[in-house]
This record gives C-alpha cells, sequence and structure tokens, in this order.
C-alpha cells in the first residue's frame, strides 16, 4: 500500500513552532478554492472564508475532507507563510488577499 503525501502546515504566529502535517490532496483542494476567491474577489475577510471555500468544493470532496473550518484555517496559515496570501492592514475583522 502506498504512503500518502502530506503537507506540513506551519503558522505565521511568532512563538508557534508546530507543524501540522495534511494529505497534499486537502491542502490543494482548499489552497485552489482560497485562490479562485482571492482572484475573483481581490480580498476576503477571514471569517467568511469557509463559507466560500464550501461553495467551490464538490460534496464527495466536502465529505473526504472533514471539518471544513479546521482545513481552512490550517491552509490559510500554511500560505501566509509561504508567501501566497498577505493579511490586509486594518482595524476590524481580518481580511486576505493574494500577495502581488
Amino acid at each position: 500500500m502506498r504512503e500518502e503525501e502530506n503537507v506540513a502546515c506551519r503558522t505565521p504566529a511568532e512563538g508557534r513552532d508546530g507543524v501540522t502535517n495534511i494529505p497534499t490532496w486537502k491542502y490543494n483542494a482548499v489552497s485552489d478554492a482560497i485562490i479562485s476567491i482571492l482572484n475573483k474577489d481581490g480580498a476576503a475577510f477571514f471569517k467568511d472564508l469557509h463559507e466560500k471555500v464550501r461553495e467551490r468544493l464538490d460534496a464527495d470532496t466536502l465529505e473526504r475532507l472533514g471539518s471544513l473550518k479546521w482545513h481552512v484555517t490550517t491552509v490559510k496559515l500554511e500560505m501566509e507563510v509561504r508567501g501566497d496570501i498577505m493579511r490586509l492592514d486594518g482595524k476590524g475583522p481580518q481580511r486576505i488577499a493574494l500577495r502581488d
């Protein structure tokens, strides 16, 4: 049996060194959805992100994924660490956008 490939997901938070490994297909499904959202909308509120991701994933993927909110948060943090996305400055709810 072939071992499933994983992506090591990190956090940009100071003092938090933990790594969470998730299957590559889960990372790709969620990150592709986030990129699609940000390409279309320009920016998104983090609090709305999981519902927007839900709209872009098919029922089978959603069922196999498990906790959508957890995966969206984990993938978003890794995308920040990689420099794919960034948090926008300003007060109020956290907003994210693609990095230029």
